[in-house]
């Protein structure tokens, strides 16, 4: 990657109905960073947006997922200070199970507000709330 080059990449809100039927959206924590987050990462080569997206998630989830609708990107400096552009979309799990990796230790379930207070960085709570307003 070329200084001054954008960094591309592309993730989900994993969203499922909860025991009491209101949205819960998992949550993944990445013990190199110790954060929070929404599950997302770099694209390839080769690869469009979409194809990340729902690679990234599959990868640091477990769950197979269909996209359902784009919502808001956002962009910031990464941790090396190069900018970074990651474009989302909310899904729906359709089959897997959640396995520890090397990239991520532990996925949660949480309800929204819940979500919101535990998410590590504002953009990523700016996300939450700005991609699940209706339409």
């Amino acid at each position: 990657m070329k200084e001054g080059e954008l960094v591309r990449a592309a993730g989900g809100l994993l969203l499922r109905p909860g025991p009491d039927g209101a949205l819960e959206v998992a949550l993944v924590h990445r013990p190199k960073y110790d954060d929070w987050s929404f599950p997302k990462g770099k694209l390839t080569a080769e690869e469009s947006f979409e194809e990340a997206a729902l690679r990234e998630v599959e990868e640091e989830t477990g769950f197979r997922a269909r996209l359902d609708r784009e919502i808001p990107s956002t962009r910031y400096r990464d941790a090396n200070g190069r900018a970074k552009l990651v474009r989302y979309w909310t899904m729906t799990p359709l089959d897997g199970e959640f396995r520890p990796n090397i990239e991520v230790d532990d996925l949660r379930w949480f309800p929204l507000d819940e979500a919101a207070r535990t998410l590590t960085y504002a953009h990523d709570r700016d996300l939450l709330r700005l991609g699940l307003r209706p339409d």
